[in-house]
């Protein structure tokens, strides 16, 4: 089979499946997982698919959201070594606000016993995670509970932060770019999420490199309002300093 057959029966799949993955793909056309790699590059340049990790979507699909057990195994090293990296940002005392997101939510999980810190989060599995930490004080913002990533959204969750000061926020995004910013496949997500920047003295952004180009429906602020973003060494260094220009600190942990 030809390269261009190859890509347009990947293409077929994609728009029949909602969805494409490099290990499935390879097993089907007897190719290596690079091979499948460069078809998805091609398609992606092309503006056919667009490429995410592990696999690549259809052109146009940016309400696409996995559910939270797919996003808890996706590049799950990526994001042990992004949370380890955010241990550094913490305050020694002091107001943190948790978004919700599997990557914050393994930095919830290395939060030290010794901590001494309040803690506030909107996400039902990170407060669930921190209820029997024993330096913390967890307060827990109520609202409408999104299934499919367990999260409070609504007017109840907005005006609870509304009304407090963190001294640091470390926030979730599905997609950031220079050019997009950083942005979210629902409405609801991203207005508690704008809130909860609003509500903090300094943001800091934790995002696997898989995440960088991805640009999904809802846009809930610009890169340039992001004071640091860790991120693993995925993300190239050109494509670091060009974020930096714009005013965000980049670790590549």
């Amino acid at each position: 089979m030809y390269a261009a057959e190859r890509q347009q029966e990947i293409l077929r799949l994609a728009r029949d499946g909602g969805r494409v993955d490099v290990v499935s793909l390879a097993e089907e056309f007897q190719v290596t997982a690079e091979t499948i790699r460069r078809d998805l590059k091609t398609l992606d340049r092309a503006g056919l698919l667009r490429r995410v990790h592990g696999g690549a979507l259809p052109a146009g699909r940016l309400d696409f959201e996995p559910d939270l057990t797919e996003r808890e195994s996706t590049a799950a090293d990526e994001k042990d070594r992004i949370a380890r990296a955010a241990l550094a940002e913490l305050p020694a005392e002091g107001t943190l606000i948790l978004d919700a997101g599997t990557t914050v939510a393994r930095l919830a999980a290395a939060l030290p016993p010794e901590a001494d810190l309040t803690v506030v989060t909107h996400s039902l599995p990170i407060a669930a995670r921190l209820a029997d930490h024993p330096g913390l004080q967890l307060h827990l913002v109520g609202g409408r509970v999104r299934h499919r990533t367990r999260a409070a959204v609504d007017a109840w969750a907005l005006r609870a932060y509304g009304e407090i000061r963190a001294d640091v926020l470390f926030v979730a995004a599905n997609g950031f770019s220079v050019e997009h910013g950083l942005t979210t496949p629902d409405l609801a997500e991203a207005a508690v999420k704008r809130a909860a920047m609003a509500a903090a003295r300094r943001v800091v952004l934790l995002a696997d490199s898989a995440k960088h180009g991805q640009e999904h429906f809802a846009r809930f602020g610009g890169l340039g309002e992001v004071d640091l973003l860790i991120t693993d060494s995925g993300l190239s260094p050109e494509d670091a300093a060009a974020i930096e220009r714009g005013g965000t600190e980049v670790v590549r942990a």
